[in-house]
């Protein structure tokens, strides 16, 4: 099925969730924000949320240094 992420088409499996997307996507969890069609999903939830087609996913990690 086709999710969007950061704007970008991207083709994942049905049934995905977003604790799955955010693991496959290499991203690490500690300082990565996530919302789902314009609302932040809590952590706690990402296991909970299977993805569905079309949704609209934004991951946003914290960046360090100066």
């Amino acid at each position: 099925m086709q999710i969007i992420v950061n704007d970008e088409k991207q083709e994942v499996a049905e049934g995905l969730t977003l604790a799955q997307l955010v693991k496959e996507l290499n991203v690490p969890e500690r300082g990565t924000a996530v919302a789902l069609n314009d609302k932040i999903a809590k952590r706690a939830d990402w296991e909970a949320i299977v993805l569905n087609p079309n949704d609209n996913v934004l991951i946003i990690s914290a960046a360090y240094g100066g």
